[in-house]
């Protein structure tokens, strides 16, 4: 080899070197911090996932995604029993079962994709209505089954809806004014207090976050 080719070789060597060093800091370092940098400051509660938070500052979960509120599982049950102390999401159990999702519970997201006549579908939403009339009738107030709005008994397309309709919050108001040992009016209030309207009063529906809900609700109780 001759000292043109090496000194050749080693120019392109350098060059290449230097174009790695040069889009390792661009790409790798400047880039990523400007975005987060850019992010922080002006997307700040979405940057670091929606965060909610308690009166205690401590982080409870995101805005995002739904959370289950059941009694601890017990043994010989197949799945917990919702803790009646708090207001309730959406079914999660979206999936089901299917050649994906192999567990009654919700591993991954995903809905039923199950048609409007299809038995399992019309049995679990039957079963779901009969158990909202049961959870949420109290000694002095009683579900109408003909009240009950569709979110009540069944999963949303993802399975991890955070939020429920002013209905469905509605309806459970009085249970968990009596399992907390509250005035009815207070948890109406605390209700009305996080409903959410239509974006730019037409787009959507009114909607209540259930996490923000009973963050608040613990809030007040001191749980």
């Amino acid at each position: 080899m001759t000292n043109n080719t090496v000194s050749s070789t080693g120019r392109v060597l350098g060059a290449g070197l230097r174009a790695l060093l040069v889009l390792t800091l661009v790409c790798g370092v400047l880039y990523p911090l400007a975005v987060t940098g850019a992010a922080q400051a002006l997307f700040s509660d979405r940057a670091n996932g929606s965060e909610i938070k308690d009166a205690n500052g401590r982080v409870v979960g995101s805005s995002l995604i739904g959370q289950r509120y059941d009694l601890p599982l017990k043994e010989g049950e197949e799945s917990p029993a919702p803790d009646l102390k708090w207001f309730q999401p959406r079914p999660s159990n979206g999936l089901g079962t299917n050649s994906v999702n192999t567990q009654p519970s919700l591993l991954v997201s995903g809905a039923t994709n199950r048609s409007g006549d299809n038995e399992e579908l019309i049995r679990w939403v039957k079963d779901a209505k009969a158990a909202v009339v049961k959870d949420n009738s109290t000694a002095t107030y009683r579900v109408n089954p003909t009240d009950i709005p569709p979110d009540a008994v069944t999963s949303s397309a993802s399975g991890l809806d955070p939020h429920i309709s002013p209905a469905y919050a509605g309806l459970q108001v009085h249970r968990v004014a009596e399992k907390n040992g509250l005035d009815v009016k207070k948890v109406e209030d605390l209700v009305k207090d996080h409903t959410t309207g239509r974006l730019l009063g037409f787009m959507g529906e009114p909607r209540v976050n259930v996490l923000e809900l009973n963050t608040a609700l613990r809030d007040l109780t001191g749980k």
